[in-house]
């Protein structure tokens, strides 16, 4: 099962997680993942290790990056994960980038689409391909400070906590319903770098824990 001490750690603020949507998910098969990435990859990697370490039941099927060099790729390599570029920038349209995304993902016979700092827009091309099956993680606490550059609105904001949020994608940017949050308190002196590190570890504790809940919940709604 999913570490609940972890949870605890990154003071989980949102959405009871649930013990029949967790041995729900934990009885079904296991989900197949695809990862969408545009950076380092360090959620990528910590889903990886959940996996790994059967907290998550799933397997990552592909990642697909968009910019050359992205150091997801270099993870990806390391575990022997297929990591597949996708440059937006060879495409005209969104709508076309996320059609390519689409037979990527199905070719991989990907379930479930998890964003792990995918720094695209998506359309509604790949929203219906995947409905109810796409999560995003968001650093703040939605519905404050949406968008880009989160981490600096909180800072300019003024305001006393912050944190990153797990939620269902749809098309309007960061409004999908809420599955998971961590509260990350803001300190004195705190900068830009210093305050998204600590982000960055509540949201590698709580991602593999929210993807879990949304799988097993919707295992649970299958059968009602």
């Amino acid at each position: 099962m999913l570490d609940r001490q972890s949870a605890s750690q990154s003071s989980v603020v949102a959405s009871l997680i649930s013990n029949d949507c967790l041995n729900a998910h934990h009885r079904a098969s296991p989900m197949r993942l695809g990862v969408l990435a545009s950076g380092t990859g360090s959620n990528f990697q910590a889903i990886a290790e959940a996996i790994a370490s059967r907290q998550l039941n799933a397997s990552i099927q592909v990642v697909i990056y968009n910019n050359v060099g992205a150091g997801v790729s270099h993870r990806a390599a390391a575990l022997g994960i297929p990591a597949i570029l996708v440059d937006h920038r060879e495409f005209s349209h969104r709508e076309q980038l996320d059609e390519a995304l689409i037979s990527i993902l199905h070719q991989h016979h990907v379930e479930w689409v998890i964003m792990a700092g995918w720094m695209r827009r998506v359309t509604d091309v790949l929203i219906r391909a995947f409905s109810g099956r796409m999560l995003n993680i968001h650093p703040s606490l939605l519905p404050s400070f949406p968008g880009i550059r989160a981490v600096e609105q909180a800072l300019n904001a003024n305001v006393a906590i912050t944190g990153c949020t797990v939620h269902e994608v749809v098309l309007e940017v960061d409004q999908g319903p809420i599955v998971m949050q961590a509260a990350v308190p803001i300190e004195s002196g705190d900068t830009v770098e210093s305050l998204h590190r600590r982000i960055h570890t509540q949201e590698h504790h709580i991602y593999p824990l929210a993807i879990a809940l949304a799988h097993g919940r919707s295992q649970v709604e299958a059968t009602r």
